[in-house]
């Protein structure tokens, strides 16, 4: 296997982007539109203004939380792990490596389908179940969120509702979206039917929603208490950003940078001044503002250092091992741009060593969910696993007696050893193909998306049953019953 992550950031220039973020939370600062965080930072020695509700952050004061991060990631005992949006974020220290084993997650929430007619139209919760039966049986999907969310379920109920589907048709845990701070008691009740107590729960967390800043440096007031109320109840959290450089950040990487992790260390700030015992960590989601639309690049080749980067920043400087937002395209339509975006999305991040990539299963920005999709880039993940398989040497991967049987000018098509050992040596695929021109001018134009296209219908097609026993479906549906006549009253 290849051995070391590939890097684009050398130590000293890890050490000048921390600094360059410690140098704006303490020049800058930060707005956080809320009360409850304003008292608690205050209380831990950041500067407020009431007025602007702009916090400064002294270099010191933050240096001391990242240096209990790293002690608390190196004893941490539980929880260890926890499925997120796109991924997973491993909450105890790692040696920094490429790993094999990294996982890929179909969540998104998507408000929008291209389905299998080549409509794009509001997904419903029928498409929401299919979804979800899909990333059941394509193997190497390890998590799912909602890759989409039924846009006839009101707003408000939204987020307890799917992720009650979630709950009611999957194993495979993803995180969940959380749209304000009333939405959690009930995203927690549900992990705790799932799991058996809170204290279950607790030690894995799974349906865990999350909060995201507002770059450049503003945490809005529901992220911020939704961030707040998660630690408060005991669950794990990292403050998401999004710098999108020559929009929202410096148009440079190194200022993209620096923006979003001075955003990600205000929040490390505020989990810590909540509770000090709290399992929280760091992240960002760097990329760049499309100069003709302003639209945020997220499978983008002018994206892919910045992928490798925020790996390096975020689980070797910083010792959060975690995945990243990859598997992405920003093209409409499954097609040679997606494919080129998706892989190159996928490999990067995974050589760079991040633990996992999502969500898969997207077109348009992530806008969009295409079943047709989703196949190619489980394709695409089971491809990559091949490329990380070490490459064994011993007698008989040398296959001398062969070579010497064989001899000069034969040929191994009808050796033993061939048929023992090919189907474990090449990838064997039912997308990719390898054809001559007249066959593929014939059967094979346009094989992969149509192969791809059939396995989709196959498995949209087949018929949908619960992984929950009915006294846990009728629990899971009761939560969701009292968060409607609770969220909907008004």
């Amino acid at each position: 296997m290849i051995c070391e992550p590939i890097r684009v950031l050398k130590p000293d220039d890890m050490e000048r982007i921390h600094q360059a973020a410690l140098t704006i939370l303490q020049d800058v600062g930060m707005k956080i539109d809320s009360d409850r965080a304003l008292s608690y930072l205050r209380r831990a020695g950041a500067t407020v203004d009431d007025a602007s509700h702009i916090v400064k952050f002294e270099r010191s004061m933050v240096q001391r939380r990242v240096d209990k991060m790293r002690a608390d990631y190196a004893t941490r005992q539980s929880p260890r792990q926890m499925s997120v949006r796109y991924s997973h974020i491993r909450f105890a220290a790692e040696p920094h490596r490429i790993r094999p084993d990294f996982t890929a997650n179909a969540g998104g929430f998507s408000c929008f389908i291209h389905d299998l007619k080549g409509r794009r139209r509001p997904a419903t919760l029928d498409d929401v179940h299919r979804a979800i039966h899909m990333v059941n049986r394509l193997d190497e999907i390890a998590y799912t969120g909602l890759p989409v969310s039924d846009q006839a379920t009101p707003i408000e109920l939204r987020p307890v509702r799917m992720a009650a589907e979630l709950a009611k048709y999957t194993t495979k845990f993803g995180g969940v979206e959380t749209f304000k701070t009333e939405d959690i008691p009930y995203l927690i009740e549900i992990g705790t039917i799932l799991k058996g107590s809170l204290e279950a729960l607790k030690a894995e967390p799974i349906l865990v929603g999350y909060s995201e800043a507002r770059s450049p440096l503003c945490f809005d007031r529901n992220m911020a208490d939704i961030f707040i109320e998660y630690i408060e109840r005991g669950f794990p959290q990292t403050l998401d950003t999004m710098p999108s450089g020559g929009g929202t950040a410096p148009v440079t990487a190194a200022g993209v940078l620096a923006v979003g992790i001075a955003e990600t260390l205000a929040g490390l700030v505020l989990g810590y001044a909540v509770d000090e015992n709290a399992v929280v960590g760091v992240d960002i989601i760097p990329s760049y503002c499309d100069m003709q639309s302003g639209l945020f690049h997220y499978g983008a080749i002018d994206r892919m250092p910045l992928l490798i980067a925020r790996v390096q920043m975020i689980s070797e400087y910083y010792g959060c091992p975690s995945g990243v937002h990859g598997g992405k395209t920003d093209s409409c339509f499954t097609n040679l741009q997606a494919g080129v975006e998706k892989a190159l999305s996928t490999v990067l991040p995974v050589l760079a060593g991040a633990v996992g990539i999502g969500t898969v299963g997207h077109i348009e920005n992530a806008v969009t969910f295409s079943p047709q999709q989703l196949v190619i880039d489980n394709e695409i993940i089971r491809g990559v696993r091949h490329i990380l398989r070490p490459i064994e040497v011993n007698d008989a991967t040398l296959a001398l007696d062969g070579i010497r049987r064989v001899g000069i000018g034969g040929n191994f098509l009808d050796q033993d050893h061939t048929a023992e050992h090919f189907r474990q040596e090449m990838f064997l695929s039912p997308l990719f193909q390898t054809m001559p021109w007249q066959t593929a001018r014939g059967e094979g134009a346009g094989y992969l998306e149509t192969k791809a296209m059939d396995i989709a219908r196959g498995l949209w097609d087949e018929k949908i049953e619960p992984v929950l026993d009915p006294e846990r479906m009728r629990a899971v549906d009761g939560v969701v019953e009292s968060a409607r006549r609770h969220l909907l009253r008004s």
